[in-house]
């Protein structure tokens, strides 16, 4: 009795709690409360993974309101053997490891491997978002479809869409091979069984949001499930080399659903943008590392699935109104690849006290300060006008060598003076009125006079290190305002 008193004037807890401290007598056993703990409840933001042992309304990691939701850890076990993730490599001199010639899997959709920088990587995680219904498993079947004609076995794996429903898509889209396997299945220890049982040499996971691991007890698309999901099909991939694809969902800011920390785990993240009512869909790289994140694919939505756009810039322009205020064309480097793009402006006089400036695939805040820019330099009295402007084909550009052309579009719509319909216009646009020059402007003015552009409107700088251009008559300018002079 008095050994427990002073075990229990130690501890400060109850008799149960205090027993597991004492010894054991001959043939007595230890009670399971004894030797386990209970589970903690925890609270997870879905939007960052940010934790907390109570609920708040608002993360303080990200500042989202109502994205923390309930779950319990497991409790750890004293003495219990944890469950290694992966084999202990030894670390090695970093001269003598070995460079083999990279090996990259062509899926024969053209559009596609050159995004991905010439194919898929061995051992490579690639994750793919975008909006729903805009042709994120379409493309997949496509790809998969080459891969199963050229390379041999491969596996889709979806979470969302039975294997019957599968097939018709891919009897729609004339995908069918009698290499590609099709399983429905959301846990993610039976896909790795299947990968080792059946050595696909490309996997598909379609979506990453709906795996489930039967070890932890939060829903499938929680933040930890995805995250310990995507843990699991990575380590897999570089054990085994086999590449895998991963699909994502986007919230509603665009974003790919989950942490931000499965952005970082993977090798390439991809990006289907543009609206799912148009045709037109661009494939952009925004992280790569086994090649460059400036290129992009584009691609048109058929009846019988995505069809590559071997020449963006006819496309883009096809539609161009001839002679109409508003409009200007320039060119836009995505990679290596010059793309012509039609801006619009339109400029109208405001009903209400403070003008609106609405803009579509351009900069709001660029458009902003070169509208400042005119006021200033051109005299142009705008800041009672409503702006609107957008990038027709729904394109997104972001690099200056469009502000030129963004000031004739502004300038035309507001003076109701057309541009001319074969001038190609160039250059970015300082505070103080000036010009300057951009890069790749051969490559440019090449891809112009291919479409049958006849003039280019250009830097003055750019003029004297500029290679002649059969075709294209260069026009240098200073400042906007001789830009304007040469214009209208």
């Amino acid at each position: 009795m008095a050994t427990y008193r002073s075990c229990y004037t130690v501890f400060r807890g109850t008799a149960t709690a205090c027993h597991r401290y004492l010894p054991l007598r001959e043939g007595q056993r230890r009670s399971p409360m004894a030797t386990s703990k209970k589970p903690k409840t925890i609270f997870t933001c879905q939007s960052c993974g940010y934790q907390a042992l109570r609920w708040m309304g608002r993360c303080p990691e990200c500042e989202q309101w109502d994205t923390m939701v309930e779950s319990t850890r497991p409790a750890s076990v004293p003495g219990a053997p944890r469950r290694a993730l992966s084999a202990a490599a030894e670390p090695v001199p970093i001269d003598q490891v070995d460079l083999e010639a990279e090996q990259r899997c062509q899926t024969f959709v053209g559009e596609f491997d050159r995004v991905l920088g010439g194919g898929l990587v061995e051992g490579s995680l690639v994750l793919i978002g975008g909006d729903p219904g805009i042709g994120k498993s379409t493309l997949m079947l496509q790809a998969l479809h080459g891969l199963a004609n050229h390379h041999g076995k491969v596996l889709y794996v979806s979470g969302e869409e039975s294997i019957r429903q599968i097939r018709l898509r891919s009897q729609r889209l004339d995908t069918v091979a009698t290499n590609m396997l099709v399983v429905s299945e959301i846990d993610v220890d039976a896909i790795i069984q299947m990968v080792e049982t059946h050595q696909p040499c490309v996997v598909v996971v379609d979506s990453i949001q709906t795996m489930f691991n039967s070890e932890l007890t939060s829903a499938p698309g929680s933040v930890s499930q995805v995250r310990e999901a995507t843990v699991r099909l990575m380590m897999m991939a570089k054990k085994s080399g086999i590449p895998v694809l991963l699909v994502g969902h986007v919230t509603k800011d665009g974003a790919i659903a989950g942490p931000r920390l499965l952005e970082h785990m993977v090798d390439t993240v991809l990006y289907f943008e543009g609206d799912r009512n148009h045709v037109f869909r661009v494939l952009r790289a925004v992280k790569n590392r086994f090649g460059s994140t400036n290129e992009i694919g584009v691609f048109e939505m058929r009846d019988q699935g995505l069809v590559e756009v071997a020449n963006p810039s006819a496309v883009f322009l096809s539609e161009r109104p001839a002679g109409a205020p508003g409009s200007s064309v320039t060119a836009s480097m995505e990679g290596t690849r010059p793309i012509l793009l039609e801006l619009q402006a339109l400029v109208s006089g405001s009903t209400y006290g403070t003008p609106r400036r609405t803009i579509l695939g351009i900069d709001a805040h660029r458009v902003a300060l070169l509208v400042a820019v005119m006021e200033k330099k051109l005299g142009l009295h705008l800041i009672g006008q409503d702006v609107f402007m957008n990038v027709a084909g729904g394109v997104k550009v972001d690099e200056p060598a469009v502000d030129l052309a963004i000031v004739a579009a502004i300038a035309s719509s507001f003076l109701d003076k057309a541009v001319p319909e074969d001038m190609l216009i160039l250059g970015e646009v300082g505070l103080t009125g000036e010009v300057r020059a951009v890069g790749h402007v051969d490559i440019r003015a090449l891809e112009a006079a291919k479409m049958g552009f006849k003039r280019c409107l250009v830097p003055h700088s750019n003029t004297r290190r500029m290679e002649t251009v059969p075709g294209i008559q260069t026009i240098g300018v200073r400042t906007v305002e001789d830009a304007l002079e040469n214009l209208f």
